[in-house]
């Protein structure tokens, strides 16, 4: 966590913001590692934005502390089950940097850590006994932010109950602290396949050659990686920067999965943007980029109604089975829908 001390040695900040972030800290800490703080450029760029305190977290009164309602779908302690087929683990509150975005700002500075032994076991327990659950989510907080012990411990436990899957790990690491994945870590992971990680970049400028080189080690490991960006004002609100991170991502072998709309937590106001910036986003990509490029823009809607995919819409007119659709040049095309034929008596 970044202290008054640390806050001083940073060059980029004037006395009167220093004393603007420690105002906020109170209520909400902050936390960013070397790495990520050494990508800033100036005060209020993307990258600054995402890890440093504003007074703007204070004064938004809009949102509420978890507005997805994970808590009321928890079964047993760091376990929610909202869809029917998979389930989210959360197997610590740490991260190696607090995003101010986070959906759940609510556990910032929260003391009770990693998932011990015996909540691990319940658990384990509650899935056994849902044989529906195919698929487990491991986040956080952030799981590789746990020593590998611990981690490989939590990944075994899951992979020896017979009707999961599929697991998959959620991490900001290879963005925000690349050194972190190392050949070691990959050789561990590399034995629970099938094994996905979902990363999180939302800005070009976090494509660097070391978060590069940490995705290519998993990649090379057999982990297929998706991107999860959030859509965040100042940011990444704008076509021609979103074009720009997914053409990186997906040169480092990195699928772009979900562009999501920012959730409504309280003290994250300045940073949503309207669900038509989405659209004209998605709406951008599609036609003009390869179909691997285009995320899924999504909203997880308040009090748990779960996630709903958006797309810009195409179809102008439809009548009599005859459809119009608009495509990505603006142009105008006729489409007959298929009609079966009526049975002779």
């Amino acid at each position: 966590m970044c202290s008054q001390t640390a806050l001083d040695d940073i060059p980029l900040f004037t006395a009167k913001q220093r004393e603007a972030i420690t105002r906020v800290t109170r209520k909400y800490p902050m936390r960013v590692t070397d790495y990520y703080l050494g990508l800033i450029r100036e005060p209020g760029d993307a990258i600054y934005r995402q890890c440093i305190p504003s007074e703007e977290e204070l004064t938004n009164a809009s949102g509420q502390p978890d507005p997805l309602k994970e808590d009321a779908h928890s079964p047993v302690p760091r376990l929610h089950h909202r869809y029917p087929d998979r389930v989210l683990l959360m197997a610590t509150n740490n991260c190696a940097m607090y995003c101010r975005f986070c959906t759940r700002k609510r556990n910032i500075g929260d003391r009770t850590t990693a998932i011990t032994a015996e909540e691990l076991a319940n658990a384990v327990e509650y899935l056994s006994d849902h044989e529906e659950v195919c698929d487990v989510l491991i986040s956080g907080g952030d799981p590789l932010t746990l020593p590998q012990k611990k981690l490989e411990k939590i990944i075994k436990s899951v992979r020896t109950i017979p009707h999961i899957d599929i697991i998959r790990i959620g991490t900001r690491i290879p963005c925000i602290d690349p050194k972190q994945v190392t050949e070691e870590l990959c050789s561990m992971l590399k034995k629970y396949h099938p094994l996905y990680i979902n990363v999180q970049f939302n800005n070009p400028a976090e494509i660097t050659p070391q978060s590069q080189q940490a995705c290519t080690m998993l990649a090379d490991a057999g982990i297929q990686l998706g991107n999860q960006s959030v859509l965040l004002r100042g940011v990444n609100d704008s076509p021609e920067v979103m074009k720009e991170l997914v053409r990186k991502l997906l040169a480092m072998r990195v699928k772009p999965y979900y562009l999501f709309i920012p959730d409504m937590v309280k003290g994250t106001g300045h940073f949503r943007t309207s669900l038509e910036t989405g659209l004209e986003i998605i709406d951008a990509i599609q036609g003009r980029m390869s179909g691997m490029a285009t995320p899924q823009l999504v909203i997880d809607l308040e009090n748990g109604g779960g996630k709903v995919a958006l797309s810009p819409d195409h179809i102008i007119d439809k009548q009599d089975g005859k459809y119009t659709f608009r495509n990505f040049e603006n142009k105008k095309y006729e489409y007959i829908d298929f009609q079966p034929c009526e049975k002779r008596s």
